[in-house]
């Protein structure tokens, strides 16, 4: 179901930490070790973990998370839900698609972006909140077929080479874009990276927005 009219605000946290906010309710994504607890939980209806790196969740953002509301649902790929046993978590894959309170999610991609030939490959989903507003997780999965308005683009990694994520953004063609998972990064090469994935949203008719962690675009 396309839930057009209404509007969203998504907030971009330290790293990868997104909140995502339409009416009363809230969508939670990727809450790890290098995002300070974020506040005013009440209205959270869902949490999307991408995958199970420690900076994209911890035990303690979800305990903390959850105490305040026990009835969250939790969406994340099975490697994750494996590593996160007694949480309850709602296993998604990609070509799912599910509901939390008022938001629509449909899962893309299905794998983390190699770091290197040493280390296991594991799962991640891409997460399209609402047909609007799409994250990746650590990967450049495409949403096949969306028209996406607001893009949260990966600036730095161990995983990415900037070229690639101007080649991913090249091919979405946000409207909108910001940049996210840009704790590893330095002042300077994080906005190094940023004028990159300007460029690249630019080509396609689309703006660049600097987003500090605690910024917010409405979407």
């Amino acid at each position: 179901m396309r839930r057009l009219t209404r509007l969203m605000r998504v907030t971009k946290y330290e790293h990868a930490g997104l909140r995502i906010d339409q009416n009363s309710e809230t969508v939670l994504i990727d809450p790890g070790s290098f995002t300070t607890p974020i506040d005013d939980l009440a209205g959270v209806v869902g949490i999307v973990i991408t995958h199970e790196h420690p900076d994209h969740w911890t035990r303690d953002h979800l305990d903390r998370i959850l105490r305040v509301v026990p009835d969250a649902l939790i969406f994340a790929p099975s490697g994750m839900a494996r590593a996160a046993d007694g949480y309850g978590i709602t296993v998604v894959a990609p070509g799912d698609t599910a509901e939390a309170g008022g938001f629509a999610l449909r899962f893309f991609g299905g794998t983390h972006e190699i770091i290197h030939s040493s280390l296991p490959v594991i799962e991640n989903v891409g997460v399209l909140v609402n047909d609007r507003f799409y994250y990746p997780g650590d990967s450049y999965a495409v949403p096949e077929g969306v028209e996406v308005d607001t893009l949260a683009a990966p600036l730095g990694a161990p995983w990415l080479r900037i070229g690639d994520a101007m080649d991913f953004v090249l091919a979405v063609k946000p409207r909108r874009a910001f940049g996210t998972h840009d704790m590893t990064l330095s002042v300077i090469g994080r906005n190094m990276h940023r004028d990159r994935l300007r460029w690249a949203t630019e080509q396609g008719g689309g703006e660049f927005h600097d987003l500090e962690p605690g910024q917010s675009v409405d979407v």
